[in-house]
This record gives structure tokens, sequence and C-alpha cells, in this order.
């Protein structure tokens, strides 16, 4: 995850669960914020911090682009999206924090 890139993530709060798509420069620190719940009240109020699938971009424009196009498919197609490389819904934080 280099210095100038940009994340869109989903999260999840169980497998098949409530869905959240966000867009970050920093995914280990959002999704941290999401995690300890100092985030906003969404993902607090559904306890949606388990980190599902994630996408690296290179400007801000594509990262927000796609985010956008994500929030507008289908729950099918979110879910289709997740499972074709995380089929088991494992939380990746910690693959990307490091730990």
């Amino acid at each position: 995850m280099g210095a100038r890139s940009f994340y869109i993530y989903i999260l999840a709060n169980r497998i098949g669960g409530t869905l959240y798509i966000g867009v970050t420069n920093d995914l280990v620190r959002r999704v941290s914020e999401h995690k300890s719940g100092a985030a906003e009240s969404f993902t607090k109020e559904h306890d949606v911090n388990r980190l599902v699938y994630f996408e690296c971009f290179e400007d801000i424009e594509a990262a927000i682009h796609r985010e956008k196009r994500l929030k507008k498919w289908t729950r099918a197609w979110k879910i289709a999206l997740i499972e074709k490389d995380n089929p088991n819904w494992i939380d990746l934080y910690p693959e990307i924090a490091g730990g």
C-alpha cells in the first residue's frame, strides 16, 4: 500500500450481513476507526467492522468513481464481488495492518 494510494473498501458485520462501502486514502487508519467505534454512526450502530474487500487506486477521482458505482450495484452483485476473492468473508484487517 503506497503513500499516494486511495482505496475503496467494503465492511460487513457478518457473512451475508450488513454492508458498508467507503473510500479513504489510509485504509489501515480508516478501518481501525470503524473497529474502535470512532467512525460514523451507521457502522457503529450496525457493528459493521469486518473488512471483507478492498481495491487500490492511484488517484482519488478513480476511487470515488468506483465507490459511487459499487453503491449503485445490487446487493447480490456486491456479495459476488466479495466472495470472488474472499469466499469465507475473512476479516482482511490483520493482513493490511501487518498483524
